[in-house]
Formats: structure tokens, C-alpha cells, sequence
């Protein structure tokens, strides 16, 4: 044979070495991830089962929340479950699944934010033709879409990843495995691998946030010709959107479009967006929206609504 993996398994260093400090991120992160799982599959129900939520922008938002579970999911329960273990290990082959699965929903989530400024952008640009441009066909063919393109992108990830040469050392300097500090601890060179990364990541990233940033500079245009009560409601709307937008692409961008340095910085900013963002989006969206808490009130207020 021309190569052989000598590692089967390898150590996770994981976000602190302290056990005290573990400790304390175990009992601050084991309920954000139960938050973020609550928060996001109440949403799920919530526009699944309610008929006064049956537009593109909800079924979109759903969609969104499915991602968040799954996306958090990939990542935190092992990283909670690690924080109580002396020594933290994981399979070779689950190193690559948990990478494959990681940016799979990750670049589903960014497909599925920009097919959700295109809605905003058809209903407040061309409310007259919003029904009939956004049906629910054409919905579906987005969420798919948004879904296919994570798979697409993760597939070539991770194709350029299993043939690699892993020999020793086996310790990956971080909490969850990821591309770049995987790369580290082949037995060969990596340049290549980390520039089609890098391009493919980044190009997905800066395509999708040039079209937001366009979407929303023409909906910002077009709200001149609006009333004061349209334009405050459709802010209103938007104001959730961009805000999810940056705390998702503020940290991605940061770790992946520049070369890596120091992984204690890294793995800070990367707890923000697999543990923190994904438990935020709810609420962002819940808060902002009279429509999506009204009819939780429904739901989960009233017993005798769900059967109406």
C-alpha cells in the first residue's frame, strides 16, 4: 500500500484544560443546548400545526429552526459530554462525520438566510406578484435547494479530506473536529487542501453575504414609497433577519476566510456560533414577530386551539 492510517482515534485538547473551569461550562452550556433545542423545535410545531402561519416567510422560518437543531446537535452534546471526561476522544471516523454533518447544516442554514431575504425582498419589492412568485411549489424547490447545496458543499469537504494520511501525533487542538485542525496532524502536506477549503467555504460565504447585503439595500430603497405603518412592520421583519444574519456570518467569516492562527482564539469565537447563535435565532424571531407569539399563546395557552 502506498499509505496507511495509523490513527484510529484521536484526543480532543477541548475548550479549557482547567476542571474547574469545565465544570462551569458544563453547567452554562447544558442548558443553552436544551434552550436552543426547546426554542427551535417549538417554532417547528408551533408553524407546522398553526393554520394563521402557513405563509412562505414561516414555512421558511421553520426550515430554519429544523437546521438549528440539527446544527447544534452536531457539535454541543458531545462537547457538553466531553466537559466531564479526564480524557476526551473521538474515532477517526467519526472525526470526518462529525465534519461532514457540521458543514453540511452550516452551509444549509446560510443557503436557507438568503432564500429568506429573497422572500423579504419579493414581499415588500413586488407585493402584487408575491403569491404567485413565492408559491408553494417554488418554497419547497428553496428549502430543498438550501439543503442540496449544503450536501454539495460538505461532499466536496470531505472528499478532499478521507484520502489524507493520518500517521501521528493524534491530538486536535480543539473542542468539536473541524477541517483546519484536523489538517494539522496529517502526515503530508496540506497546502492545496486548505486553499479549496478555504475557497469553498469563502466563496460560499462572501456570494451568499453579497446577495443579503444587496437584497437589503434594495429593500431599504424601496421602503421610501411605503406608509409609516408599512415600512415600521416590514423593519420590524427585516431588523430580526440581519440580526440573525450577523451573529451567523460575523464568526464564520472571521475562522474561515483567513489563515488559522491561534486555536485558542478559534475555538472562543467558534463556542459563539455552535453554541450561543443557534439558542438566540428563537428568540430573535419570536420576539420581533406578534404573529409567531400569538400563535404560541394559541398553541401552548389553550388546549381545545390545537384542534380547531
Amino acid at each position: 500500500m502506498a499509505r496507511a492510517n495509523n490513527v484510529t482515534e484521536l484526543i480532543i485538547t477541548g475548550l479549557f484544560q482547567d476542571p474547574e473551569l469545565q465544570q462551569v461550562c458544563f453547567v452554562l452550556f447544558l442548558p443553552v443546548y436544551l434552550a436552543t433545542v426547546v426554542g427551535n423545535g417549538l417554532i417547528v410545531i408551533t408553524v407546522s400545526v398553526s393554520k394563521g402561519l402557513h405563509s412562505p416567510m414561516y414555512t421558511f422560518l421553520s426550515s430554519l429552526s429544523m437546521v438549528e437543531i440539527c446544527y447544534s446537535s452536531t457539535v454541543v452534546p458531545k462537547f457538553i459530554t466531553d466537559l466531564l471526561a479526564t480524557i476526551k476522544t473521538i474515532s477517526l471516523k467519526g472525526c470526518l462525520a462529525q465534519i461532514f454533518f457540521f458543514h453540511f447544516f452550516g452551509v444549509a442554514e446560510i443557503l436557507l438566510l438568503v432564500v429568506m431575504a429573497y422572500d423579504r425582498y419579493v414581499a415588500i419589492c413586488k407585493p402584487l406578484h408575491y403569491m404567485n412568485i413565492m408559491s408553494r411549489p417554488v418554497c419547497h424547490m428553496l428549502v430543498s435547494g438550501s439543503w442540496l447545496g449544503g450536501f454539495v458543499h460538505s461532499m466536496v469537504q470531505i472528499l478532499i479530506t478521507i484520502p489524507l494520511p493520518f500517521c501521528g501525533p493524534s491530538v486536535i487542538d480543539h473542542y468539536f473536529c473541524d477541517l483546519q485542525p484536523l489538517f494539522k496532524l496529517a502526515c503530508t502536506d496540506t497546502f492545496m487542501e486548505g486553499i479549496i477549503v478555504m475557497a469553498n467555504s469563502g466563496l460560499i460565504s462572501i456570494v451568499s453575504l453579497l446577495i443579503l447585503v444587496s437584497s437589503y439595500i434594495i429593500i431599504l430603497f424601496n421602503l421610501r414609497n411605503h406608509s409609516a405603518e408599512g415600512r415600521r412592520k416590514a423593519l420590524s421583519t427585516c431588523a430580526s433577519h440581519i440580526t440573525v444574519v450577523v451573529l451567523f456570518f460575523g464568526p464564520a467569516i472571521f475562522l474561515y476566510l483567513r489563515p488559522s492562527s491561534t486555536f485558542t482564539v478559534d475555538k472562543l469565537v467558534a463556542v459563539f456560533y455552535t453554541v450561543i447563535t443557534p439558542m438566540l435565532n428563537p428568540i430573535i424571531y419570536t420576539l420581533r414577530n406578534a404573529e409567531v407569539k400569538n400563535a404560541m399563546r394559541k398553541l401552548w395557552g389553550k388546549k381545545d386551539s390545537v384542534s380547531e
